[in-house]
């Protein structure tokens, strides 16, 4: 039922990664370079419907993951680093390890510095973050704003960024400011590819376009809450043997709130992009509207240092479409908790109450159709350092 063989093979290979990393910079000054990684074994089983290519309704281990990061300080305003990363999400990713990211970050002040390279991505709260484990409570966030599906497509983009914190007064705390523009370019292994493959389309050079946006942050560290807003627009195009797509300018809008009250801390964000594709298939050529609205509100308590639980409502609607049929909403209802065992290793467990079939889903993995509701399990263990 489960390939163990192939779960075990992923996890070495893994290992070796993290090895390599560190052993290529033993030999180095290690006073200012910061090597940081994780390791994440997952099994979902879900009571029916396959979710994320993975075979979940018959229970699946195929869901490996691990990164490295190395940085190094060259001088007090710059500093260079990579992040080394591979994974296996059911068909998704495989053994290859791609970068992440790279990039040089000239600071030079509080309130200016800037990046270049292959640099993430800031929009809404998690975006420029998705990409530790470690960090969340969370296994899955919510896959309207942050699809692990498609997440190394999501998460960086080449090109560059300005970015600053402008402190005001004791009272109006601080405003924090990014702006961004490069290119980005479709995982081969990812979701959108997958989805295009289902029109018939199959690319030699995966599709790529421009990107470019702002993010701006209030903060009010006295009370611990921050609000912020995202502006994201990107286009699409690609050509391969059996046809086209092209998708001109789609603007997201993100709007988020989080607010640390001690050990309770609630979060919530609201996104909206209208966008269209043209496609030019075997089948002829057509045009895809979409116009998706999404929303959660989370919130997570600290029972103790080790333990965490939480919860949180996603909600995507494309209401382009037909908003009766399910194909054109999900509604995830999240229970989650955490349990760290040391300061390395940790483990997570989460259910999922899923309701509409627009997110996650493949026809690829579920040749028999879907079901308009699941329940998911789904349970991590990671290693950090």
């Amino acid at each position: 039922m489960w390939d163990l063989e192939n779960v075990m093979r992923r996890i070495g290979m893994i290992v070796v990664l993290l090895s390599l990393s560190s052993a290529g910079v033993v030999a180095q000054d290690l006073e200012n370079i910061q090597i940081h990684g994780f390791a994440t074994q997952g099994i979902l089983f879900s009571s029916q419907n396959n979710y994320l290519t993975m075979k979940s309704s018959s229970g699946s281990l195929r869901w490996t993951e691990g990164a490295v990061s190395v940085s190094d300080a060259v001088s007090d305003k710059l500093r260079v680093g990579i992040q080394l990363h591979m994974y296996q999400i059911g068909t998704f990713g495989g053994p290859n390890v791609v970068v992440d990211w790279a990039s040089g970050d000239y600071k030079a002040s509080e309130q200016f510095g800037m990046r270049f390279g292959k640099i993430k991505t800031p929009a809404g709260l998690f975006n420029d973050s998705q990409d530790v484990d470690s960090l969340f409570l969370w296994i899955l966030l919510p896959q309207a704003m942050y699809p692990v599906d498609n997440r190394d497509y999501e998460l960086a983009e080449l090109g560059g960024e300005l970015y600053g914190r402008v402190p005001l007064d004791e009272r109006w705390g601080r405003l924090q400011y990014a702006v961004h523009a490069g290119s980005s370019t479709l995982d081969a292994d990812g979701g959108y590819v997958e989805q295009l493959a289902q029109f018939g389309l199959t690319f030699s050079q995966t599709p790529s376009g421009s990107v470019y946006g702002g993010d701006l942050r209030w903060s009010l560290p006295k009370i611990g809450l921050s609000v912020g807003a995202s502006a994201l627009n990107d286009t699409l195009d690609g050509t391969g043997p059996e046809g086209s797509v092209h998708m001109p300018g789609a603007l997201t809008q993100a709007y988020s709130a989080q607010w640390d009250l001690g050990r309770l801390h609630v979060a919530a964000e609201y996104w909206r992009t209208p966008f269209y594709a043209v496609l030019n298939t075997p089948l002829g050529s057509m045009t895809e509207g979409f116009d998706e609205r999404s929303w959660y509100p989370m919130a997570r308590f600290e029972f103790t240092k080790k333990l965490q639980i939480g919860s949180y409502y996603s909600h995507y609607l494309n209401k382009a479409g037909d908003t009766s049929q399910p194909q054109n909403y999900s509604r995830d209802w999240v229970v989650s908790g955490r349990y760290d065992f040391n300061s390395y290793f940790y483990g997570k467990v989460e259910g999922h109450f899923l309701h509409g079939t627009g997110l996650g889903y493949y026809t690829s993995s579920n040749p028999d159709g879907l079901k308009p509701s699941a329940n998911m399990l789904a349970a991590r263990v990671g290693f950090t350092f």
